[in-house]
């Protein structure tokens, strides 16, 4: 299993529906399988994630967070740890709001 502790990541790409914008750096603290990470950026005032690293390189995820109009959302995430050729890290979401709209995306970090 992979750890990303005190790794960090950067927005490559979201769904329109989504609020990451390109200036985001998620930095991930992981203890054990439990991963956590408090984000904020253009769009987002304040975010929070919590997650549980698998064996299989997967990450189940539960966000919430405040936007820049005030709105409280919060989601899911399911996410795939992908190794590079060389050797950096990608990682790809499948994503749901639980909150608002409850529409589907998907982003790269």
């Amino acid at each position: 299993m992979i750890n990303l502790n005190n790794k960090k990541f950067k927005t490559i790409s979201n769904s329109e529906n989504g609020e990451l914008a390109t200036d985001f750096v998620f930095h991930y603290q992981q203890r054990d399988t439990i991963l956590t990470c408090s984000y904020k950026g253009v769009n987002i005032i304040e975010g929070h994630l919590l997650g549980i690293v698998s064996e299989n390189n997967t990450i189940n995820i539960t966000y919430h967070q405040v936007n820049n109009l005030g709105k409280l959302k919060t989601g899911t995430c399911h996410s795939k740890i992908v190794i590079q050729s060389s050797g950096k890290i990608r990682i790809e979401e499948n994503w749901q709001w639980t909150s608002g709209d409850k529409s589907k995306g998907f982003s790269v970090l």
